[in-house]
């Protein structure tokens, strides 16, 4: 009897699903990370980012920086980014370009409890976009089971 309510109710939540009105897109991501020695290393990425499956181009991403070893656990970094949006103005279904060039820093903290890995990541970026200036902090926490 339990496992014939499950069943229902879960064809019941299939037929009521919506979904957005979206196209498919993608995101093509590389990220590489070279060591130079024991303690420099350099970041590097790139990440093209699609409005549907392929072409049409939503943002791309270009983002490399050196970093420093201050532990095993401990990398602090200096970095670049590129960044080429073509945002879709929804009224007028035209594409509206910005640019933006970030210069950042950031700081990364790994840790292990038992078979947990926990990363963070603190950033803070200075953006240029257009003829504007902005600031932003970020934080990334990732927990690897």
């Amino acid at each position: 009897m339990k496992n014939q309510l499950l069943i229902i109710l879960f064809l019941i939540n299939i037929f009521s699903v919506k979904s957005q009105e979206n196209s498919v897109g993608n995101w093509l991501i590389y990220f590489g990370n070279k060591d130079f020695n024991s303690s420099l290393n350099w970041h590097h990425e790139i990440q093209h980012r699609n409005y549907n499956l392929f072409g049409e181009l939503e943002q791309l991403l270009i983002r490399t920086g050196i970093g420093y070893d201050l532990s095993e656990n401990n990398n602090i970094l200096l970095g670049y980014g590129f960044i080429d949006s073509r945002n879709i103005v929804i009224e007028t279904n035209e594409i509206l370009k910005v640019n933006e060039h970030r210069i950042y820093q950031q700081f990364i903290s790994n840790q292990a409890i038992g078979n947990i890995k926990i990363q963070h990541r603190y950033r803070f970026e200075q953006r240029f976009i257009e003829d504007d200036f902005k600031l932003r902090y970020r934080y990334f926490l990732s927990l690897k089971i």
